[in-house]
Parts: structure tokens; sequence; C-alpha cells
């Protein structure tokens, strides 16, 4: 359920938001004269934890949208259990971090590890915390 939530999520605002804040990320690194793969990877990192932060919120917060009868129940169903749903955004970004890190970078495996579980909690926390607000005020 978790995963059939997700897929109401609003992607593609979330592609947009990821994209510029990598691409502020990347200037920002560019502007100060750093080079190099490292700094492309933060921004790829960077644009993958945005983008997984306001897709995943998006899905737990019941983004408006015309659906049929059952995309309203898995809605209900991902307000009703945003840790559920969370869990699932930050698998996805622990492993595209991991991915991304061992393919832009020369860090050590265990580094890229703890690098990917961070985000991917941070991704968690986000989308967990705006759904049980949500799910508060209700």
């Amino acid at each position: 359920m978790a995963v059939a939530s997700l897929t109401l999520g609003p992607w593609r605002p979330a592609a947009v938001v990821g994209a510029l804040g990598g691409g502020v990320s990347l200037a920002l690194h560019l502007v100060h004269g750093h080079f190099g793969l490292g700094i492309l990877s933060g921004a790829v990192s960077i644009a993958a934890l945005l983008f997984f932060c306001v897709g995943g919120a998006g899905a737990v917060l019941g983004y408006s949208g015309h659906g049929t009868r059952r995309d309203h129940r898995i809605r209900r169903w991902a307000r009703s259990h945003p840790w559920h749903v969370a869990a699932v955004p930050a698998a996805a970004m622990f492993f595209s971090d991991l991915v991304i890190r061992q393919l832009l970078t020369s860090q050590g495996l265990f580094s890229t590890i703890w690098t990917g579980l961070w985000h991917g909690a941070v991704v968690a926390a986000v989308v967990g915390v705006v759904g049980s607000v949500s799910a508060a005020r209700r």
C-alpha cells in the first residue's frame, strides 16, 4: 500500500524542485571555484533528497488531483499511515545516494552507506512529520 500511495504523489513538481535545488547547489560550488565529480555528486544527491521529500510529502498530504475511487482509498490509507509511506522514499533515497556516490566519488563503501543512511533518515523524517502533523490537524 505504501508504494501504491506514492504513485499518487506530485512527482512532476518534485522533479522541478529537485532540479532547481541541485542546480543551485552546483552553481554555488562552481562560484566558489570548486570543480570535480565530488561537487556533481553532491548536487545530484541534494536534487534527489528534495525530489523524494517533496514527492513523499505530497503523497501523505493527499496531493489534490482527480482520481478513481480506488485512488481515494489509497490516499486515505496514506494519510493515516504516514510513517509507512515515509519508509519508501527514504529507502529510495538511500539506494540512489549509494549509487550516486559510488559512481561519482572515490568515497569508501562504509562512508557512502553512512551518508546514504542519514540522507534517507532526513527524507523519512520530513515525510513522516509532514504526514503526522497533517493528520493531527484533521
